[in-house]
């Protein structure tokens, strides 16, 4: 393993039980700097103005909302590149294999993804921002239609999501 990368952590327990790990100034993963340049470069890739999505969905009678389970971790890191994210802790040196939440690009990498993964469908009779999903038509059936097209895409795609907090409202 690159320790030239690592970075000190402590294990913080949340009250869902679930565990987050952060460093010393509270930060989940660290932004490094080496010899005045940044180790990464932002990732600009545009998020959907929220406005604009809103605006869309008022115009609509029915809706689907669906959330992505640990919507980053689903995403895979390069193998080249997961000494980047190598991290220290009492239990050992460990380095993450998927996007864990917080790093500078996780939002640009998830956003594009999404957008790639749903392209045929993001415009007509959904919306994604980030690890959120929403569909939306004017109509039940339609509604139906689509969310089946969307979830069978998460199905082909091995998409999880979060059917805790899945909302559906219609007219």
């Amino acid at each position: 393993m690159n320790y030239q990368w690592v970075s000190p952590v402590q294990v913080v327990p949340k009250k869902s039980g679930m565990t987050v790990m952060k460093n010393q100034h509270d930060e989940l993963v660290p932004m490094r700097i080496q010899n005045s340049w940044r180790a990464t470069h932002k990732d600009h890739f545009p998020l959907p103005f929220i406005d604009q999505v809103l605006e869309k969905l008022a115009r609509k009678s029915h809706y689907c909302f669906l959330d992505g389970f640990s919507g980053y971790m689903q995403i895979h890191i390069a193998p080249e590149d997961q000494h980047k994210t190598t991290f220290t802790c009492p239990f050992g040196t460990f380095a993450y294999t998927r996007i864990p939440f917080g790093m500078c690009n996780a939002p640009s990498t998830f956003q594009r993804c999404m957008t790639s993964i749903f392209s045929d469908l993001l415009q007509e009779c959904m919306e994604v921002f980030m690890d959120d999903f929403t569909v939306y038509v004017d109509s039940f059936d339609a509604c139906l239609e689509n969310l089946s097209k969307m979830l069978t895409r998460c199905i082909d795609i091995n998409l999880v999501l979060n059917f805790k907090k899945l909302r559906f409202h219609g007219d």
